[in-house]
Parts: structure tokens; sequence; C-alpha cells
């Protein structure tokens, strides 16, 4: 015959696994949005992490930017002409330089699922009027 586990034994069980179990059914009711209230918390927060469709937070940095050239308006780098502004997203982009007048310009061409070349080509072709 077996003893039975002592009664202060047993509640001390009980109690050090209560935190297990909330935590594993708070994850459950997390995950299927159980409960409402973690929905609108889930709500609130992602809400909070949204900007503005307005263009005020750009605006505020372009304006706090001191630059005695040329700023490049997309990705807010101080060059000596336009031509020289880098892609903002230069390891998904190809920069192409523009011949114009005050040092031309650069445009920036994705390279999503082009062959290597690819864009320049188009560019080409575009600059010819055959595109």
């Amino acid at each position: 015959m077996h003893n039975p586990l002592p009664l202060s034994l047993l509640l001390t069980l009980l109690l050090s696994l209560a935190p297990l179990a909330s935590a594993q059914f708070g994850f459950f009711e997390q995950m299927f949005g159980g409960g409402g209230g973690g929905q609108q918390q889930h709500q609130h927060q992602q809400q909070a992490h949204n900007v503005p469709s307005d263009s005020a937070i750009y605006r505020s940095n372009f304006d706090r930017m001191h630059c005695d050239n040329y700023l490049c308006p997309d990705t807010l780098a101080c060059v000596h002409f336009p031509h020289h502004c880098p892609c903002p997203w230069p390891a998904h982009e190809d920069k192409f330089e523009l011949a114009g007048e005050a040092g031309g310009s650069r445009i920036c061409v994705s390279r999503g699922g082009f062959k290597p070349g690819e864009a320049a080509r188009k560019v080409e072709l575009a600059r010819k009027g055959l595109l």
C-alpha cells in the first residue's frame, strides 16, 4: 500500500502548477481571440503602430535636414548633384543616371523577377522611345 501525498505537499504542487495553466490558456486565448479583452488590446496596439496617412512625418524630417548641396527627396541623402542620390532600396533596385540640365537625375528600377541586365535593357528601350 502506498502513502497518499501530505496535504501541504499537494497544495504546494497545485499552486506551483497554476501559473503554468494560466499561461497556457492565456496563450490560446490570445491566439484565437477568446475573451474579447485581449482582442481589443491587440487592436489598440496595432493602431498605435500604424503611421498616419499624411506626409507630416516625412516633411518634418525633411525640414530638419541640413544640406549645402542637394537633398535627395526620397532618401534624404545630401549629395552634390541629383543624379548622385542613392536608391532607397539598393539591394532590390538598379540605379540609372539620366542626362539633363543641372547635372541630370536618376531613376531606380526594381530588379524583381528580372534576369540580370533586364532592367538596364528596358531603361535603354525607354530612352529610345521603343517601350
